[in-house]
């Protein structure tokens, strides 16, 4: 492992724990030449659907793509980072457990979206407002309400 710093080759590792759920382990590392301390976490590579845009084009699944819209929606807001990993570790056991080899972007957005009510009611409105596009104060009223 290459530290992310200084890029030399030589890296202790001073701690390894597992998750509880079994699927991830987290390896804390220092550098042996800059001394500095990083963490690297080992998941097993999953086959996950290709995604079909709306327009039709294929994609391969992007894990990037999920974090940054949701660290989008949750910033700012009281969510540690251990939560929002739980959060896609569960959207991608979703896409994986469909069996499908292809799944709409639509599907994702939606279980983007049900991860996000479930782990904060206001960056759920964040990122449905941006999803759904209300067109009107209304639509964005009955989104509200859904909450409620």
């Amino acid at each position: 492992m290459h530290c992310p710093f200084c890029k030399h080759s030589d890296t202790q590792v001073l701690d390894t724990r597992v998750s509880e759920e079994g699927d991830v382990i987290k390896r804390r590392r220092r550098c042996e030449k800059c001394d500095k301390r990083f963490t690297t976490y080992e998941r097993p590579e999953l086959t996950l659907p290709a995604i079909v845009k709306k327009n039709g084009s294929r994609v391969e699944y992007n894990r990037n793509k999920i974090v940054d819209s949701m660290g989008i929606a949750l910033r700012k807001r009281p969510v540690s980072a251990e939560a929002v990993e739980e959060g896609i570790r569960n959207i991608e056991e979703r896409l994986q457990a469909t069996g499908e080899k292809e799944i709409p972007s639509e599907r994702i957005g939606e279980l983007v979206m049900r991860e996000l009510k479930r782990l904060d009611k206001v960056a759920y409105i964040r990122f449905a407002s941006v999803y759904k596009s209300f067109a009107d104060i209304e639509s964005f009223e009955s989104a509200l309400k859904e909450l409620k």
